[in-house]
């Protein structure tokens, strides 16, 4: 850390459910959900994380004296630049330890618990201790992490959760349109399916499904289907390359038939079948993942679902395109020039859908995908 934290005890002066200090002050659990999410934007400007220190004692802080203790002990550790605060409707306090410059994550969150605890132990009994949950949160090594999922969400990202909490109405009409959507695609392209699948089967070795973790809102896996348009056991070297030279800006468009300017994807890739090359032009691998929707891994619209090693590859402001809506069968992407868009291009498509989905604005979509399906631009 770039300095140490004040050894003198800070003034505190408990008033209701805010704290007045002489040289720090505890905010209101509105106005710290706020000052993190601040920090996160900050964070992925700079370069530079923070830890995200949360102190739940639940019941235990509605006392007054032992949450002025609490603060006390954990506000004498805090630098000038650090920023405390009441989190989850008063039955936890937090502290963003801002800009922290480590190469260890762990070294840092180690010395910060072993300052943390000592304060703790000066303040309170061992009893009372032993009725305190006391957190760790770096950001940015953290967050959108598979494991974490939903309850990362909470933590690091209350200004999102906020924003599903107000839109409760409009995801739930999303996920009646997703089911319905789903099953009449499903029951309409019945033939289609059979006919796929025959396909598949008579001109190449191996199952009809393509079967392939992915990556979905929150950061959490899902199995991913799609119908099998590659050879079987192929290696995935030669794409995830590509991946890699494309999420950093540095991949060069590839000949395609139907464009001088080339697209942002493998054209020529040998993993892919006889019968794959046609039915990825005309997007026909895609509609397995009508069973995605219907079981609730994916939306009929929203951003393309990303592979694990894209995510590993990924910017940490990349990382936001799978944070607020689930992965969808098409989205601006597919309608805005699908693979002749730059990486970067894309992931601001899907950012500007999450900040301004609308019951309008997916049927917009979903209204003009059928004519890039049959343009079959950046299809491959």
């Amino acid at each position: 850390m770039s300095s140490a934290p004040s050894t003198r005890g800070p003034v505190v002066s408990l008033v209701g459910h805010s704290v007045e200090l002489v040289d720090h002050t505890l905010l209101s659990a509105d106005l710290f959900g706020r000052m993190i999410s601040a920090e996160r934007k900050r964070s992925d400007r700079s370069g530079k994380g923070f830890v995200l220190m949360l102190v739940d004692g639940g019941m235990l802080l509605a006392d007054e004296k032992i949450a002025l203790d609490v603060a006390r002990a954990l506000l004498s550790c805090v630098r000038d630049t650090d920023v405390a605060g009441w989190h989850a409707h008063h039955q936890a306090i937090g502290v963003i330890f801002t800009e922290i410059v480590t190469d260890s994550a762990e070294e840092t969150l180690h010395l910060l618990r072993n300052r943390i605890q000592k304060a703790l132990l000066e303040s309170l009994t061992p009893h009372q201790i032993a009725q305190l949950g006391v957190s760790f949160h770096y950001y940015p090594e953290d967050s959108g992490s598979p494991e974490n999922g939903q309850k990362n969400m909470s933590v690091m990202y209350p200004d999102v959760k906020h924003k599903q909490e107000r839109r409760k109405i409009w995801y739930s009409l999303k996920r009646a349109i997703d089911i319905a959507g789903s099953l009449i695609a499903l029951t309409m392209a019945a033939p289609l399916f059979l006919l796929t699948a025959v396909a598949i089967k008579l001109t190449s070795p191996g199952p009809v499904f393509f079967r392939q973790v992915r990556i979905g809102r929150y950061g959490a896996p899902f199995t991913f289907l799609k119908f099998r348009s590659m050879h079987v056991n192929c290696d995935s070297t030669i794409h995830k390359q590509y991946m890699r030279q494309l999420i950093a800006g540095r991949a060069e468009r590839m000949h395609s038939g139907d464009t001088k300017e080339g697209v942002y994807k493998l054209t020529n890739d040998p993993r892919i079948t006889r019968i794959g090359s046609l039915i990825r032009r005309t997007s026909m691998d895609e509609l397995p993942q009508f069973i995605n929707v219907l079981k609730g891994d994916m939306s009929m619209v929203g951003p393309r679902p990303a592979l694990p090693y894209e995510v590993e590859a990924y910017d940490q402001w990349h990382r936001n395109r799978i944070l607020e809506v689930k992965p969808g069968i098409t989205g601006l992407w597919q309608v805005s020039g699908r693979s002749r868009v730059k990486f970067d291009d894309m992931v601001r498509l899907d950012l500007r859908y999450a900040r301004a989905c609308s019951l309008w604005l997916d049927i917009k979509i979903l209204t003009l995908t059928p004519l890039a399906v049959v343009l079959g631009e950046g299809a491959y």
